[in-house]
């Protein structure tokens, strides 16, 4: 019979209820064999939890005192994750550092010693995310509790480039989905003063108490909320997709223009001759992504994007002729008294 990791936790529980605990009963309790049983205990002192076996007619077992909270069970790689999610939750925005380094202490005072000395060794630094925002504990908590509660949530918000200390907006909403997205944290909810579906930033949001009433979920368009969802950040209406996807043939070996595609796609057609399927939120901002290969482009298709490339020339052409900051179009180093001085 394998080990289940959740007869284990049961085990350690029922061990913590009672002093002593004869080994014929908490077979029973467990529904396994004595047999299983010894083994079960072997178990887990081998990952560093003190169980006495104790003598009597029935023999039993019992779970040595010392910790102040329950014991945790958790193997190597379960510790590492651990560790390694406390470590990193400061950059997450989700929580400060200190407060994630007392929780990782809080739980690394209950873990085998075995396992201590392996968090002990993981030393590493965590680098916030450029576009982190920060968000309070309490709103997480209370946006989530809306969220698993089916709960209308009224929550204060606070629109992008407002002015801070201009009155946040009011709104009313479905809460659906709570979700982590490079640094920020954002909630999925039907909007019901806009009739429509909306996504908000976490760290503007003042949610307000009490919840309204419950409400039934809808479904989210396409059916699949990370679909719906990187749509929605991509600036398309429906599906993952961008809203404008093109190719063009670049005159520029795979390897050097492979690093920098993201989710584009990348096919060598010569040694120094690639494809390249790329898309953007428009035209315009895909044809300037391609020209930052530094260079030609040999074929493009569809036509939108050629049309994109020549108003782009046109832009750049205009931009090349036109005054550089800090001087006027008289100049360098002069203006219009100067100009007149002489007269």
């Amino acid at each position: 019979m394998t080990r289940s990791p959740s007869r284990m936790l049961t085990l350690l529980s029922l061990l913590q209820t009672r002093r002593d605990w004869p080994g014929r009963v908490l077979a029973e309790r467990l529904g396994i064999s004595d047999r299983t049983l010894r083994r079960d205990v072997d178990h887990l002192r081998e990952l560093g939890y003190r169980i006495r076996a104790v003598k009597g007619p029935d023999g039993g077992y019992r779970l040595e005192a010392g910790a102040e909270l329950p014991p945790l069970l958790f193997d190597d790689d379960q510790a590492v994750a651990i560790a390694l999610a406390l470590g990193t939750a400061a950059g997450s925005g989700a929580a400060d550092g200190e407060s994630a380094l007392r929780a990782l202490k809080t739980v690394r005072r209950v873990m085998p010693s075995r396992l201590r000395h392996r968090i002990d060794g993981m030393a590493f630094t965590t680098l916030p995310t450029e576009s982190a925002a920060l968000v309070a504990p309490e709103v997480l908590v209370a946006v989530s509790a809306a969220v698993s509660a089916r709960e209308v949530l009224r929550f204060d918000y606070l629109a992008v480039g407002r002015d801070r200390d201009a009155p946040e907006a009011r709104r009313r909403a479905e809460p659906h989905h709570v979700v982590f997205s490079d640094g920020r944290w954002y909630l999925l909810a039907w909007d019901l003063d806009a009739d429509d579906w909306r996504v908000y930033r976490m760290d503007r949001m003042r949610p307000r108490i009490p919840t309204g009433p419950r409400f039934t979920p809808r479904e989210v368009p396409g059916g699949d909320v990370h679909d719906f969802l990187a749509g929605r950040f991509k600036g398309s209406g429906g599906g993952s997709a961008w809203p404008c996807t093109g190719e063009v043939v670049l005159e520029l070996p795979a390897r050097e223009a492979a690093p920098f595609v993201h989710d584009g796609v990348v096919e060598e057609l010569a040694p120094d001759r690639c494809r390249l399927v790329l898309g953007a939120w428009s035209w315009t901002a895909l044809a300037a992504a391609i020209g930052r290969f530094d260079a030609p482009v040999a074929e493009v298709a569809p036509r939108a994007l050629a049309d994109a490339f020549a108003l782009l020339s046109r832009r750049f052409a205009d931009a090349a002729q036109a005054p550089r900051i800090g001087e006027s179009a008289l100049g360098p180093g002069r203006n219009d008294e100067e100009e007149g001085s002489g007269d």
